[in-house]
């Protein structure tokens, strides 16, 4: 159930192990996700497993240069390896959700887009889902990739109440941009944002994706539109984004789930990913990458266990979510405390820019080229653990 990154993961993953797959989503691809579109390490990897090439997706834009300014007005490089795959890019969801499910298309799996679900049912050996379009779709598992709001996890009783994210971010498209802006990514530390940033992620043909983020536990969203003009007239940031440049549309917002481990990762038969399992990134908010390897995990999970073994699927999956994001992501939950004050923020900018080989190694741990937590986890080190190349080397 769903048709974004994590939902097209497992569908891939499923199809090609010769699985009879549906995808459902109320949406028509392509469609608009709001998002920042930033694509780590991570996420490159991943996608490129899947069978995802940069020549699918139109607005791809690889990064080399990373600029973040702390509170204090101190400005860092942070460069990304060249000449050594990719290790960052920034590509719209409208594009890469696309490519993502024309794989899963290509793959064998069913897509039934434009489809609304409005009833889910489950007993020992199956799931059926009730669609307006299809009528009841039957199958051994549901994978519930439908996010933060899961229909599934509604129509099964598992509501959160009154859950509205961790985080709350703001977006829009820009043309005209400045030559940096078109070119570079820039993440600004404002004092009044904090622990949130400011961004601004260079697309292709001289656009980028402008925006910012905040916690809801330190700002309320109904403030956020008061924020944004402000923002955007501040000269350290216009200078970079460009005088001349122009918004296309009308900013957006969205929340976003940060709460791996906290909500209930499956129920009978059932499995939830990505959103709907709150993974994202509760220090940047970056959710593809996690989305992508939950729906992977689950596919796999599923497979291994096979239809007559609903236990053995569910419990791999918690387990292999656990061992594989759920250390990390507390990990940077607690590393964010450190961004919560404009003395934490500069701090770590600081540091992080002491040296050559800091600012290298910070902006590849930043954009996720290794676990969050890797060294306090010995059982994931390996040789080339903070020396692999990118993707599409």
């Amino acid at each position: 159930m769903g048709g974004g990154p994590a939902g097209a993961a497992a569908a891939i993953v499923c199809a090609r192990a010769g699985v009879n797959v549906t995808v459902i989503d109320k949406a028509t691809f392509p469609r608009d996700k709001i998002c920042g579109d930033g694509l780590t390490s991570g996420a490159l990897r991943l996608s490129e497993e899947l069978g995802l090439r940069p020549s699918h997706v139109p607005s791809w834009k690889v990064i080399d240069d990373v600029y973040i300014r702390s509170p204090s007005g101190h400005r860092a490089h942070f460069p990304l390896p060249r000449d050594r795959g990719q290790f960052a890019a920034i590509a719209t969801r409208q594009d890469f959700d696309a490519a993502m499910l024309q794989l899963a298309r290509d793959a064998g799996a069913t897509i039934a887009e434009a489809t609304t679900s409005h009833d889910v049912s489950v007993t020992s050996d199956r799931v059926t889902v009730w669609t307006d379009t299809y009528g009841p779709i039957t199958a051994d598992y549901l994978i519930a990739a439908d996010g933060m709001w899961s229909p599934t996890r509604k129509m099964l009783g598992l509501k959160q109440p009154d859950y509205r994210g961790e985080w709350h971010a703001f977006r829009q498209y820009w043309r005209n941009v400045s030559p940096q802006a078109a070119e570079e990514l820039h993440i600004w530390f404002e004092p009044d944002v904090l622990p949130g940033y400011v961004w601004s992620f260079p697309l292709a043909d001289g656009r980028a994706n402008i925006g910012f983020g905040v916690h809801r536990t330190t700002h309320k969203v109904g403030q956020m539109g008061q924020i944004w003009p402000a923002i955007l007239d501040r000269p350290h940031i216009r200078d970079i984004i460009g005088h001349d440049a122009e918004p296309e549309g009308a900013h957006r917002a969205w929340p976003i789930p940060a709460r791996l481990g906290d909500l209930p990762l499956t129920a009978v038969r059932t499995l939830f990913v990505g959103d709907a399992a709150g993974a994202c990134d509760p220090m940047t908010g970056e959710g593809i990458a996690q989305a992508l390897e939950t729906g992977m995990i689950a596919a796999n999970s599923i497979l291994d266990a096979g239809p007559n073994h609903p236990g053995m699927a569910t419990n791999t999956y918690v387990q292999s979510v656990d061992r594989s994001l759920v250390k990390d992501l507390r990990f940077a939950a607690w590393l964010s405390g450190a961004l919560r004050t404009p003395m934490g923020a500069k701090a770590v900018v600081r540091t992080a820019s002491f040296n050559n080989w800091a600012a290298r190694n910070f902006a590849r741990w930043l954009f996720e080229d290794y676990p969050r937590a890797i060294l306090g986890t010995p059982s994931r080190w390996t040789r080339d653990m903070f020396t692999q190349p990118g993707s599409w080397r």
